[in-house]
């Protein structure tokens, strides 16, 4: 019953695969279920108080009141607040009355049109912090507006903050004296030699 509640029905002409398998006309769907549609071909999403169009070469996994997109667009219209992640973007409508947004994930960009009422991206920043210190910030796509953000939810550390840490590294105490030492060995080998003269065959 649980599952049941969650459930929506997927609607589409043909060229659209449901969990792997090719998707009849009309099916119902629930929790997790994956819908990918080919190119040329449309599919359409029904459940209680929304409407979402799949648009062709989509993969979309239905989670009941969210729709995880990795990669297509999407075309919602809801009342009931339908929401689209996108790796650690979430798009959330900022009212139940109708709101009707375009989500879009083509070469790790995000793209989100608003087209009736306002809408907000909810973007998860783990690029400079830990992961359990992630910050949030949030941007507001007005009626009309588009706004375009990256997918990635991070960024690999920079070249120039490699090459401080090893800076870092080396200014320690510890290496700082080991150099001295080192230098104090070859000055005493060089001077220490006595009067033979320094030659390729010494």
């Amino acid at each position: 019953m649980a599952q049941n509640s969650a459930g929506a029905m997927l609607h589409n002409d043909g060229g659209v695969w449901l969990n792997g398998n090719p998707a009849p006309n009309s099916s119902a769907i629930f929790l997790h279920d994956l819908v990918q549609t080919y190119k040329g071909n449309w599919a359409k999403i029904d459940v209680d108080g929304s409407t979402v169009t799949v648009q062709p070469e989509t993969i979309v996994q239905f989670e009941g009141d969210e729709l995880v997109l990795e990669h297509g667009g999407l075309q919602v219209n809801t009342s009931r607040g339908m929401k689209v992640r996108v790796n650690c973007i979430t798009v959330i409508p900022l009212t139940h009355d109708w709101n009707r947004y375009d989500v879009t994930d083509v070469d790790g960009r995000v793209m989100v049109a608003a087209h009736e009422n306002d809408d907000k991206i909810h973007y998860q920043d783990s690029a400079t912090r830990p992961s359990k210190q992630a910050r949030f910030s949030d941007v507001t796509v007005h009626q009309g507006e588009q706004v375009t953000r990256e997918e990635r939810c991070g960024a690999p550390p920079k070249p120039s903050d490699a090459v401080g840490a090893a800076m870092a590294t080396l200014d320690t105490p510890r290496v700082i004296g080991i150099g001295a030492v080192a230098v104090g060995v070859i000055t005493c080998w060089v001077l220490c030699r006595g009067g033979e003269p320094v030659s390729p065959s010494k």
